[in-house]
């Protein structure tokens, strides 16, 4: 088995699964060579392709000068759910090393685009655009391609993107112990609560509010609170004020306990208003 690639995202498994591989890129005719006495050589190409190689191995054919031995197309990871995230990985390293851009930025840098980039997906469900949906997850996934593999140049702390995947399978195989072990969950609000205890048990947070980030929009953050009180069963009166603020406050903890979630209620709400204003304009959509 050879491959020409040193890095090739397949070798670590390969060599896990005892199998030896040469680095090595041979030619047409040193490939038909080396199989000769019946022997078989499987060459493992970059996820580019081999241009060459094969183009090669196409005039020997056609030539009718050369005996040919038996070439098969073996299809590998292509076949698997996921592989195509092996892809992702190989094209982000090598723009990481060779974009002027790319190779500049730093995670505060990105930042600011995995919020819009968030913002976008959302937009895309709320709309039912499928063809934009894909698209969008797609750009959310770069976003986290791309800080793990700038997290994998840190000089005192490195993870790569195997580490991340590697992180979120362990945590959502603990919070499934009733798929993955001996409990059970007949509703989803006994899955929710198996999630909330193995939560609280690996945090050990004092307080519910810990983790809630206070970054995030205003109504999505009340309903957070207010999610997080109802799941203690805290009786927690609503702080007395003047003021839109604290009208919006109660407004959104109503929509919460309701069910409704009071962000997207007020973008659907804003859309149409959005639409109002396009008709003013006289547009015609």
């Amino acid at each position: 088995m050879v491959c020409a690639d040193a890095d090739h995202p397949q070798l670590p498994y390969l060599r896990e699964a005892g199998v030896t591989v040469e680095h090595a890129a041979p030619t047409a005719q040193e490939l038909i060579d080396a199989c000769g006495s019946d022997r078989t050589v499987v060459v493992v190409p970059s996820g580019e392709g081999d241009q060459a190689l094969t183009d090669g191995l196409a005039r020997l054919a056609g030539s009718g000068r050369v005996q040919m031995p038996d070439l098969e197309l073996l299809p590998g990871s292509y076949d698997l759910p996921g592989a195509r995230l092996l892809d992702l990985v190989q094209v982000m390293d090598r723009i990481r090393l060779a974009c002027p851009w790319s190779s500049r930025q730093t995670h505060k840098g990105l930042a600011k685009y995995g919020i819009e980039e968030a913002y976008e997906l959302v937009e895309a469900i709320e709309d039912g655009d499928r063809d934009e949906l894909r698209e969008e997850l797609g750009d959310v996934l770069l976003q986290v391609v791309f800080h793990a593999r700038i997290a994998q140049e840190d000089q005192d702390e490195p993870f790569s993107i195997d580490d991340v995947a590697g992180t979120i399978v362990d945590k959502l195989i603990h919070r499934h112990p009733h798929v993955f072990g001996d409990e059970t969950a007949e509703t989803p609000e006994d899955v929710k609560a198996h999630w909330l205890r193995t939560k609280a048990a690996e945090k050990q947070r004092d307080s519910v509010t810990d983790g809630v980030p206070l970054g995030q929009p205003g109504l999505a953050l009340v309903a957070k609170l207010s999610s997080r009180v109802h799941g203690a069963h805290l009786d927690v009166p609503l702080p007395a004020g003047e003021g839109i603020g604290y009208e919006l406050l109660a407004m959104a903890v109503r929509a919460e306990q309701s069910g409704v979630d009071p962000e997207a209620a007020l973008r659907a709400a804003a859309r149409t208003y959005r639409d109002a204003i396009r008709a003013a304009e006289g547009h015609k959509d």
